[in-house]
């Protein structure tokens, strides 16, 4: 409105520019200041008003093509930083100003904020609905768990079928209603049922609920979302699967439960009656061992995790030897004694473990771990492994000063084994005078185990050695000679 001062020429000025303005829109350019350009004369100051024009430019971006021409702007800046002379830091003085260094860092920082102010994206949607589909297939959920998933699985579909206005959207809701129909899963039972890490028999299959977010994946990809034409579409799907994550994080897991309520819930306290001994974990275990239930004893040893327990666990299965073997069982025991785990070695021994038979031979000639070597030769002599049969006798020829401890169980192995071919090494023990008299009665007595004429004859010949534990051998091998010759 003009107060009667005003120049007329002004006015007419002032209504020229704002008409360009007008024709500018009315063509479809832009109103908004220029792009920046770079300085003739590249020096320090000139590049910093650059950047600083630059950073003005990337506050003001608001599609990703604005941010594409600040990204031009900054390749722009980094080749006059390259080209200008600047004065290089003195290298002695490590407070020197760098002014190269510090133009680089800045475009640095200029870049990192365009890739912030980037996005969201349609594949950023993709990414979290198939994390979450991993989640739920990834995880051992309890039953009240599995119903909360299946519960944040409907609402985040529900979400994105009305945020996606494809055919898609609506499948995936068509999936869960569908499963639904077929799985009538009451919540609120769900949710009071006891603990159980198997699926409840009236839950929407977990393979159901992923099938149905693969379906909300697809459909994001084939809607192909612009980040700035479908901003508001995004937006409402990634917060949708914000809460897809959160619901499933707050659903209770497996490993959630106390080790007691992990055991409870598979039944492992359901044998107890009345019992005196304590702790009730050990008197469980006693009844699991009267009973034959492998895998609640081995429940037990992966749960209770005290030294007392564990022994308890491992006794109960080197009592119950060829009954307590089973794969779960082999697998669990074969670990220990890979890590040289002598008791879990002999307990493989007492189940006549013949999977165990590759590991244990290779302890064989631990010569310098003579406690390792005897479990693990009475083990090999128990299982009756033939494998064994030249390495054990290797033992036997062997000397220092830890084979004597060792070689009398190396001669008894060879002889639970019973392979002839341990004949000849053992009768070269028996027939040597200097060799110590126990290993030699060993030798004796594994011939004997044998049992072929030929070992016989070996001991018998010796019924009148000096030493008693040697001659008591030949004389039982002298009867058992008279006695087969009676009865041929």
């Amino acid at each position: 409105m003009s107060n009667g001062d005003d120049d007329p020429a002004d006015a007419s000025g002032e209504a020229d520019a704002a008409g360009d303005a007008e024709d500018a829109a009315d063509a479809g350019e832009s109103t908004e200041a220029a792009a920046p350009t770079r300085p003739d004369e590249a020096t320090e100051e000139s590049l910093n008003e650059y950047l600083d024009e630059i950073a003005a430019h990337l506050d003001d971006a608001e599609t990703e093509a604005d941010l594409d021409d600040v990204d031009a702007l900054l390749d722009d800046a980094e080749a006059g930083v390259e080209k200008a002379d600047l004065p290089e830091p003195d290298e002695d003085d490590e407070d020197a100003d760098d002014p190269r260094g510090d133009l680089e860092s800045r475009i640095a920082e200029l870049r990192e904020g365009v890739e912030e102010a980037r996005g969201p994206y349609g594949s950023d949607i993709i990414e979290a609905v198939e994390t979450a589909a991993a989640t739920l297939e990834d995880t051992e959920w309890t039953a009240a768990g599995h119903a909360d998933a299946a519960d944040a699985v409907r609402t985040f579909v529900d979400a994105a079928a009305d945020a996606i206005d494809v055919e898609d959207g609506d499948d995936a809701e068509e999936v869960l209603d569908a499963a639904e129909s077929e799985y009538p899963a009451d919540t609120d039972e769900a949710a009071d049922a006891a603990e159980t890490p198997v699926e409840p028999a009236d839950a929407v299959p977990i393979e159901t609920l992923v099938t149905a977010l693969d379906t909300v994946a697809d459909a994001v990809a084939d809607a192909e979302l612009d980040v700035d034409h479908d901003a508001d579409t995004i937006s409402a799907l990634l917060a949708a699967t914000d809460d897809l994550a959160d619901g499933l994080d707050a659903a209770e897991e497996w490993d959630d439960l106390e080790t007691h309520e992990q055991l409870r819930a598979q039944g492992y306290y359901d044998v107890l009656g009345h019992y005196k001994d304590y702790p009730v974990e050990w008197a469980a275990l006693k009844e699991h061992e009267s009973r034959g239930n492998i895998d609640q004893i081995l429940l037990a040893l992966d749960s209770l995790t005290s030294d007392f327990m564990e022994r308890h666990c491992l006794e109960a299965l080197e009592r119950m030897g060829k009954r307590g073997k089973t794969e779960a069982s082999l697998e669990e025991l074969l670990g220990r004694a890979e890590k040289r785990d002598q008791f879990a070695i002999r307990i493989l021994g007492k189940m006549a473990a013949t999977d165990a038979t590759e590991t244990l031979v290779e302890f064989v000639p631990e010569n310098s771990n003579p406690q390792l070597q005897k479990a693990t030769f009475k083990a090999l002599g128990e299982i009756g492994a033939t494998e064994a049969v030249q390495p054990l006798a290797n033992q036997l020829a062997s000397e220092g000063d830890t084979d004597e401890l060792v070689q009398p169980l190396a001669a008894r192995a060879l002889g639970l084994i019973g392979d002839a071919r341990a004949v000849d090494p053992l009768a070269n023990i028996l027939a040597d005078a200097e060799r110590d008299d126990d290993l030699r009665a060993a030798a004796g007595w594994a011939l004997r185990q044998i049992g072929t004429r030929e070992a016989l004859e070996v001991v018998a010949d010796h019924a009148d050695e000096h030493s008693f534990v040697v001659s008591t051998e030949g004389e039982k091998a002298k009867r058992s000679l008279d006695a087969s010759a009676a009865v041929a």
